[in-house]
């Protein structure tokens, strides 16, 4: 329950520097009075705009700042509930908005209006429409709650069982569903992208597979192939080795003894062909010298033929020897040809056969550097590996994305239920219809305390029905203000027990505008008078009326408001 405790206002409408503080819970019931433009129905704008940031009449919130001041407008609003107690404090130029909780200020991090929903909601669990449905009654400004439409209605007594709570509930429980949908939308298209992940991995990881074993066999066969031609070139290079080093030596002595033969010979040959050179010449000197150079004695004719014969038979000797040594020399050539023939074929093979070895080596690498790569191809399946790891990775990706799926088409559902159950003609229309026959009850009573006898019926959707004692049927609207006005103060007093009873909007202030100036006869006055004296205790009511020579005495204290120098004050 709220109780209202103070209410103090400075440079607010027609207020000036000099502030003007009222006790709520001073007493039972407090009259205001005051002359027209005093500043009696203040009260209502300031606990209004305090509480809310709005004033309680159809006014711009500007138009709240003194006129002549301008500026410097604050009030402060004093309550407690339970055994906590509260300040709000609000003000225009400069804008000031604090709520203090046992004299310590609240955080005010938030925003303004967060801070707003932080005080209507957590703190006086009471909106502005219900309070002015709870607490006021009467100004020319407030709407009465039969001349509302359904759903503010509805929104009215929702607020007084506290069950709007079911709506705030519904209401995030839609945006929960909303983004559980989005939620869901989004795992549906990772779902499909890994299944196409994992379709693409797993023949991925087949052709790879089918591509090693292939490669695996073409290098194989590339193996046998080359050991083939191994073999061979090997077979060839024993064949050609054969008795090799052993014939290569016996032809390297005999080109040996054969070249010594050949420069014997030719020495021999130089020799002879000297021997002829010298004899030509002798010859010669003896055909063309008649006496000797060296003893200058005549040499007869006789004496050059003899000489010039034996010359030639000696030549001719000469030269059937080099004859002989020419033909031995051809001989010899002959042979040195053949023998170098025979070691021109015999290192023709040995060549070959290093050429061979040259080739098995080549080839023995080639088989190595391909077993190297099966090796890898069979061994080292890095590939396979990291694909495979992949796979179980989307695998695993698509079971918990399939189970987080199932988690929110599970909450959806859960959800589903419980939104059926928080619509309004769920869970908060059960409530209503256990409160209605209570209320249509307290209403009736109050109408018969105030001498209205009717049947007045609300049903769960707040449609009224009422019947005269005829059984005529009539609503709001067929009845006169007098007769309307009683209607509201039934109303108003059944929500003021209605919020007792929930301890929801329930508090100890009741404000009644002009509601004894308007259309009550004096019966309806009577009434009224009776009702407000029959209040619980702990009630506090201000009745704001300009009647106070009527009114004065039967209330236990009053207030009056006046104007000085343009400035209101109180008595």
């Amino acid at each position: 329950m709220i109780n209202f405790k103070s209410c103090k206002w400075e440079n607010f409408l027609s207020t000036g520097n000099d502030p003007i503080e009222i006790k709520l819970d001073k007493s039972p019931t407090t009259l205001i009075v005051g002359q027209n433009g005093a500043g009696k129905s203040t009260l209502l704008d300031a606990l209004s705009f305090a509480l809310f940031n709005k004033p309680h009449r159809d006014i711009n919130k500007n138009q709240l700042i003194n006129s002549i001041n301008g500026k410097k407008t604050v009030v402060e609003v004093e309550f407690s509930i339970g055994n906590q107690d509260f300040r709000v404090v609000r003000g225009i130029k400069p804008a000031r908005f604090e709520i203090w909780q046992n004299n310590n200020m609240i955080n005010q991090a938030a925003n303004a209006r967060d801070f707003q929903k932080f005080l209507e909601q957590n703190i006086l669990k009471l909106n502005h429409k219900s309070f002015h449905q709870v607490v006021v009654l009467g100004s020319s400004s407030f709407i009465p709650f039969m001349q509302l439409p359904a759903w503010s209605r509805r929104s009215v007594i929702e607020d007084l069982l506290d069950i709007n709570i079911f709506s705030k509930m519904n209401t995030l429980l839609k945006e929960r569903n909303s983004k559980i949908k989005d939620e869901l939308v989004d795992i549906n298209h990772r779902i499909e992208l890994v299944k196409t992940k994992i379709t693409g991995q797993s023949k991925y990881i087949k052709d790879l597979q089918s591509l090693n074993q292939d490669q695996i066999e073409k290098k194989q066969d590339s193996i046998k192939v080359h050991k083939t031609e191994i073999k061979e070139t090997f077979e060839e290079s024993k064949t050609l080795g054969k008795n090799l080093e052993t014939m290569l030596k016996v032809e390297d002595k005999r080109y040996k003894t054969n070249n010594d033969e050949m420069s014997n010979l030719r020495s021999h040959d130089l020799q002879h062909t000297a021997k002829i050179k010298d004899l030509v010449g002798q010859a010669r000197f003896y055909e063309d010298n008649d006496h000797c150079p060296t003893c200058d004695q005549d040499i007869g004719q006789e004496l050059k033929d003899i000489k010039i014969e034996d010359i030639k038979k000696s030549a001719a000797d000469v030269q059937q020897e080099k004859l002989l040594l020419t033909k031995q020399m051809e001989d010899t050539k002959a042979e040195i040809q053949d023998v170098q023939n025979k070691i021109n074929q015999l290192r023709q093979k040995q060549t070959k056969i290093n050429s061979n070895n040259e080739k098995i080596t080549v080839l023995q690498k080639e088989i190595d550097r391909i077993q190297k790569e099966i090796n890898q191809l069979s061994s080292a399946t890095g590939d396979v590996s990291k694909a495979k790891k992949e796979l179980n990775s989307a695998r695993k990706s698509r079971e918990d994305l399939t189970e987080k799926k199932l988690e929110y088409v599970e909450e959806r559902t859960y959800n589903e239920v419980i939104g059926e159950m928080l619509k309004d003609t769920g869970i908060k229309t059960k409530v209503i219809k256990q409160y209605l026959p209570v209320m249509n009850r307290l209403i009736n009573s109050y109408l018969q305390i105030l001498d209205f006898f009717v049947a007045f019926h609300l049903d769960e959707n707040f449609n009224e029905t009422i019947r005269s004692r005829h059984r005529d049927s009539f609503n709001y609207s067929s009845f006169s203000e007098g007769e309307k006005q009683r209607i509201d103060l039934s109303l108003l007093f059944t929500w003021r027990q209605i919020a007792k009873l929930k301890n929801s909007a329930a508090t100890n202030l009741l404000v009644l505008d002009e509601t004894f100036d308007s259309s009550l006869d004096h019966d309806g006055i009577e009434s009224l008078t009776k009702i407000l004296s029959t209040l619980e205790d702990g009630t506090n009511v201000f009745i704001i009326s300009h009647k106070g020579d009527i009114l004065e005495n039967k209330f236990r204290s009053k207030i009056e408001f006046f104007k000085q120098k343009n400035f209101s004050k109180i008595k």
